[in-house]
């Protein structure tokens, strides 16, 4: 199906039918990413009472119990409710169904080599994605496709899809990257990285502060006019999708809960004849 849609008056179109998938798909009994080292994402027939829910087994049809956690075993997005007192679902706030969005490559730098700020302090060892990097990808970019932005890190392999991140810590955002991100107006983040904040980090989760407008230290929101805004983290875009701007479709099942596995389309723009 061609899709026609019009952005600030310019006319786009692009083809439903291939999307390029930027999720990683959640394996359960199989190869993950995983960080916090929590259990891995599993999944098992359900037996009971002389039923099994396994057709290798005799079974009438296969009917299996998955255990997971959205945001340790894969690609996840999640809401404000991740940080508040509040109990906020991504049910209730991700209603943008297709994102004019923006995918952008950047390299994290050796925290200690860059200005940028972060609480708790930075350590020798941690790698940072800094105001200034992320800038200078955006500079000269149209600011209508960044209602979405994507953000991937380099080095870019698809050890991604089975990384695990206690092994090697990942790079997070300064506080003046994640400032500059929401003065973009950034409805809706997506990294490759397991958080937006850095693995240990005292439980402050600056970033996440940042970006949904809750003063750190507090985990208290108006729960009548709270942030709508979403971050999906570990997706994996191949290095033979470009950057530049794309149609964005974020799809996750109905979980009432504040972070819920998900599942990426990116579709390609093309030409309007």
């Amino acid at each position: 199906m061609e899709l026609k849609f019009t952005v600030n008056n310019k006319e786009y179109k692009c083809d439903s039918s291939t999307p390029l998938i930027i999720s990683i798909p959640m394996i359960f009994n199989g190869d993950q990413p995983n960080t916090y080292d929590v259990k891995k994402a599993t999944a098992k027939a359900y037996e009971k009472d002389g039923f099994i829910g396994d057709t290798r087994k005799g079974g009438g049809c296969n009917f299996e119990q998955c255990n997971f956690i959205a945001h340790c075993n894969g690609t996840h997005t999640e809401c404000v409710g991740h940080i508040s007192l509040e109990r906020i679902s991504i049910h209730d706030t991700l209603k943008d169904s297709l994102i004019a969005s923006t995918l952008i490559t950047v390299n994290p730098e050796k925290a200690f080599d860059a200005t940028d700020q972060y609480i708790p302090e930075k350590n020798a060892e941690d790698l940072i994605i800094t105001k200034s990097i992320v800038e200078k990808k955006i500079n000269n970019l149209e600011m209508d496709f960044l209602e979405g932005l994507i953000i991937r890190t380099l080095p870019n392999d698809d050890t991604k899809k089975s990384r695990r991140y206690m092994e090697n810590q990942a790079p997070y955002f300064s506080i003046e990257a994640m400032e500059y991100i929401v003065s973009l107006n950034v409805k809706h983040l997506l990294i490759d990285l397991p958080s937006v904040d850095r693995t240990f980090d005292d439980g402050k989760l600056t970033a996440h502060h940042i970006f949904w407008n809750v003063p750190f230290d507090s985990h208290d929101i108006n729960i009548k006019n709270h942030s709508m805004k979403t971050i999906t983290e570990m997706i994996y875009a191949s290095k033979e999708i470009e950057d530049g701007k794309y149609l964005l479709n974020i799809q996750f099942p109905e979980f009432e809960a504040d972070a819920a596995p998900s599942r990426i389309l990116l579709y390609e723009l093309k030409n309007v004849d």
